[in-house]
């Protein structure tokens, strides 16, 4: 690895462990940013279903519980739960117009069976993202992850003059500027402790400012208990599910699926600002990001609280601007959720934070956002097609946002849930990804076993693969080359003395223009291909056996690229020819 790929600002990654000091030094400054969203999006959904006070302060209740719980289990790696990451959880508004649906046509109850069966789709995306491998791409994820930054962007600049009444028309905007130069500041030149501390001082920054121009509220924290428990609202759950269940259960289901693949575009984005030194997306952390998220969704159904979703512009900023990692900063934060959860008085000190503070950090934030979505395309090459599909999915996106020709078509209720830019963007891009894959020439396939005697099967099949587009010697003995290094590759530790059953392995070629991408998707263990390929040292010396096959197939090959999900492998191998 060379040095350029070394990103220094990261001081800990998630498995190194951090100081307990500084763990909670970014954890309060997480919880700090995290804090507003989650009490906001819950009284507006609490609100918009009609809900009074007593059930508002249930639902915020429930709400930084389950924050605590989910923001907890993503820093573990529990089985098929927790990223090892830190991954902020918060309510998502996403689901508030068909809340209301809900609540209007069944009552809570109804709410609570439809948020609990969605769930269960989350889950079950989380197991099948094998299977979606070729539909949440890497474009629709970049796509995703630039639409979210766009649409969520007049949300951060409408909060800059979020002052109290009578409060002079510059001083919003002052706020904010001041917040906005001092956090840019920090993170471009601060270093060691200072830069540590950058959220916090950006923020204190603009609190000192909006208390100088005299707008700074200290009477929420004056009234604030030191510690409550709210009255219990459980919103029961409907066991017999009648006609307005099923009629609204599809919306569910489509929200869900939007939100689960939000959440795989999160996910790959808060992994690779965590990197330390760039590596292959492990998309077993994926699986379990979605799986946490669908657990979360079962526990908001059941406490009548909204969905969580991963708050990744937070995330990614807290781990851009301080430079830490560490899982342990998720257990920090978890436990700073059931402190503010228990002891409203914390809460209360957070929550004065003033909106012009939030609206200029948000603005840094969805700015990292962006850019990290468009790494994300590049990433992965951009040919035409896939420039065709990022730009139309931006534009369908943008412009269909919240426009009032969506609630014109669909009503107000469903024109409310469906009217964000973002589920139409990403409609169009796995749409045109779908297209795109299905229209192109007719894949071949070849099962075969993950042994070295499936290897003259293996060669067989592209040497006839290779006379069917007539390709040149040279070109053919490439293509062969590339397919027996890959299987060397995959077979170099897998132990098939101790396994009672061989593994199987399925290649499948889909010709191109002038190339041939071969896929080959097997059930192994061992570490990820595509990170020792990049990991392998440029310098003349007597390689290791094991490097062998890694250093001959990154001389045959034009790209590799290997996928890692539970239970399963697939290597993507990218191999150019000539006629």
């Amino acid at each position: 690895m060379t040095a350029q790929n070394v990103d220094a600002q990261i001081r800990y990654e998630p498995d190194e462990g951090c100081p307990p000091l500084l763990a909670a030094t970014v954890g309060l400054q997480g919880i700090a940013l995290a804090l507003a969203p989650t009490v906001l999006i819950v009284a507006v959904t609490v609100r918009a279903t009609g809900g009074d006070d007593a059930d508002l302060n249930w639902a915020v209740f429930a709400a930084l519980i389950i924050n605590a719980v989910i923001t907890f289990l993503h820093a573990t790696r529990a089985w098929y739960l927790g990223a090892g990451q830190i991954v902020i959880a918060g309510p998502t508004v996403q689901f508030a117009a068909v809340s209301v649906a809900a609540v209007d046509a069944g009552g809570p109850a109804t709410l609570a069976a439809l948020m609990v069966v969605s769930s269960f789709v989350q889950l079950a995306m989380a197991a099948a993202l094998p299977l979606l491998r070729r539909v949440i791409t890497p474009v629709v994820s970049g796509t995703v992850l630039m639409l979210v930054a766009a649409t969520l962007l007049p949300v951060a600049t409408n909060r800059l003059d979020e002052l109290p009444e009578g409060a002079p028309d510059a001083a919003g905007p002052t706020v904010a500027v001041v917040t906005l130069v001092v956090a840019v500041v920090l993170t471009i030149r601060a270093s060691g402790a200072w830069r540590l501390w950058s959220t916090l001082i950006s923020i204190a920054a603009g609190c000192v400012v909006t208390a100088l121009l005299g707008q700074y509220e200290l009477q929420r924290v004056l009234d604030a208990p030191w510690f409550g428990f709210p009255e219990a609202r459980w919103p029961g759950l409907s066991l017999t599910p009648g006609a307005e269940f099923w009629g609204l259960l599809p919306t569910f289901v489509v929200l869900t699926l939007v939100l689960g693949t939000k959440v795989v575009s999160d996910g790959t984005l808060i992994e690779r600002a965590a990197q330390r030194e760039p590596r292959a997306i492990d998309f077993r952390n994926m699986q379990a990001m979605v799986s946490t998220n669908g657990l979360g969704m079962l526990l908001a159904g059941i406490a009548g609280s909204p969905p969580v979703q991963s708050l990744a512009s937070f995330s990614t900023a807290l781990i851009s601007l301080t430079g830490v990692a560490s899982r342990r900063v998720g257990y920090a934060i978890a436990i700073m959720f059931l402190a503010v959860a228990l002891f409203p008085k914390f809460g209360a000190i957070l929550l004065t934070i003033p909106g012009p503070v939030m609206g200029a950090y948000l603005i840094l934030a969805l700015g990292i956002i962006f850019v990290g979505g468009m790494q994300t395309i590049f990433r992965d090459g951009l040919d035409p097609q896939r420039a065709l599909v990022a730009g139309l999915a931006l534009s369908v996106g943008l412009g269909l946002n919240n426009h009032e020709i969506i609630t014109t078509l669909l009503g107000d209720t469903l024109g409310a849930a469906f009217g964000s830019g973002v589920m139409y963007g990403a409609l169009v891009a796995v749409l045109l990804t779908l297209f795109i894959d299905h229209t192109g020439p007719r894949p071949s396939r070849l099962d075969a076993r993950l042994d070295p005697d499936g290897l003259p099967a293996v060669d067989e099949f592209l040497s006839e693969l290779a006379a069917d587009l007539g390709w040149d010697e040279p070109s053919t003995q490439r293509l062969r080359s590339s397919g027996e290094e890959t299987l060397l590759s995959l077979l170099q530790q897998v132990d098939t003395d101790a396994t009672e059953a061989v593994p199987r392995l399925t290649v499948t070629a889909r010709p191109g223009a002038g190339s041939v991408q071969l896929e080959f998707v097997a059930s192994t263990d061992h570490e990820n291909l595509e990170d020792q390929l990049a990991y392998l040292s440029d310098e003349i010396r007597l390689p290791e056996a094991n490097e062998v096959s890694l250093r001959l197939l990154r001389h045959y090959a034009s790209s590799v690229r290997h996928q890692k999900y539970h239970g399963i492998d697939i290597v993507t191998v990218l191999v150019e020819g000539s006629r």
